[in-house]
């Protein structure tokens, strides 16, 4: 029911002061609580006063001067996504070899997707989600098949997929991470595209409380942004991440959580089936069933230590003056290659640094690469510790 008397909405206070990121945010939440009105029949309409009793509104020349700034912000964003593409999935679910309740978990979150246009148009649930989205965190171990997946459900739903990381957001320049942020999710909406962001903990990591520094205040403008554009972004949004114990708690409860286990026996033995080709010169001894009893080890792996036991097996038939072509490949040779993958994992964990540890590193490298050339090698020559 449509009513002809316009809401007045007084917003009063000095509004100049408010830090940018906290600026970007509640112009997002105060245009979508206008939209929420005006789908309800009612025509709102803001006035903004430094005081309560000022009937002071916003000049002919601050709006033109608004939407002038709009319109160069939007053709900025526009530009800088034409380096971002698109792509067609590689992957399909065929290809995948997931526990039950792990495909069960995807596929219901598929299928929630293809019926949103009921559940927002026809529902009207649109009325209190203005943007509808689909939002997903993929966590687990490396190498369980979360980059997989991604395509498989891009493929399953027809769409491209618009793949990014961390290192294709951040910059060395203060203010053009959160351009690049924008420009991406424009760029997803732009080819109706699945956004997948893989690293996602670089991303969606705790925002710092203590900001002392132009870097710092950056980082956090770009996870004000990612705030930002998932409340606006109009499709599918899929992070992953090895480290989902570093998330914010404020994208802990905008996300759904899908969790990737390392694979089960049952898992294993259909993941080693799919990798020893028919043509594959394997000895009588090798068994599926054996190969899969080795634990803790994933798909990305087996993968891997197939390869690494083919190469030996050819390399030790060409040094004994054979034909590489007559090499053989043992149970023994798999069940090696896989102990060596699994410990150059297990180093790899050892070094990685702890959420703290990570964040500070993350702060001075952002630090340094901001400062003037010969400023940083002035620091360099007085710095003997060999730290930041």
């Amino acid at each position: 029911m449509k009513n002809d008397n316009p809401i007045k909405i007084h917003i009063s206070g000095r509004l100049d002061n408010m830090p940018e990121p906290e600026m970007a945010v509640f112009r997002t939440r105060l245009t979508r609580a206008i939209d929420g009105l005006k789908n309800t029949g009612y025509q709102a309409e803001l006035v903004f006063s430094e005081t309560p009793n000022s009937q002071n509104h916003f000049s002919a020349t601050s709006k033109n001067s608004s939407q002038e700034g709009g319109k160069d912000d939007e053709e900025s964003t526009q530009k800088l996504a034409q380096q971002y593409h698109s792509q067609q999935p590689i992957y399909s679910f065929k290809q995948l070899v997931l526990s039950e309740e792990l495909a069960d978990n995807l596929l219901y979150a598929v299928d929630a997707i293809e019926v949103e246009s009921i559940v927002y148009e026809d529902w009207r649930l649109k009325e209190i989600q203005p943007y509808p989205h689909t939002i997903l965190n993929y966590h687990g171990p490396s190498g369980t098949g979360k980059t997989l997946t991604a395509h498989a459900i891009a493929q399953r739903l027809g769409k491209p997929i618009l793949k990014a990381s961390y290192a294709d957001i951040e910059s060395k320049f203060h203010g053009e991470g959160p351009k690049r942020l924008k420009a991406i999710f424009y760029a997803a909406q732009r080819d109706q595209a699945l956004l997948f962001i893989d690293e996602a903990d670089s991303l969606l990591s705790k925002r710092l409380t203590d900001v002392n520094t132009g870097s710092e205040q950056a980082i956090n403008s770009m996870r004000s942004q990612l705030l930002i554009c998932l409340e606006e972004f109009q499709g599918i949004v899929i992070f992953a991440t090895n480290l989902v114990e570093n998330y914010d708690k404020a994208f802990n409860t905008r996300v759904r959580h899908i969790h990737f286990p390392m694979p089960d026996e049952k898992c294993r033995r259909e993941i080693w089936q799919r990798h020893l080709p028919a043509k594959l010169p394997l000895a009588d001894d090798v068994s599926v069933d054996k190969l899969a009893k080795i634990e803790d080890v994933c798909g990305r792996e087996i993968r891997e230590a197939v390869i690494d036991a083919a190469n030996r097996a050819a390399l030790k038939a060409k040094r004994e003056g054979k034909d590489p072509r007559k090499g053989i490949i043992t149970l023994k040779d798999l069940q090696e290659a896989t102990e060596r993958k699994k410990a150059e994992r297990l180093a790899t964990e050892k070094e990685k640094l702890n959420p703290e540890e990570e964040e500070e590193v993350r702060q001075k490298v952002t630090l340094a690469l901001s400062q003037p050339e010969g400023k940083n090698n002035n620091q360099n020559g007085h710095n003997k510790s060999g730290t930041f």
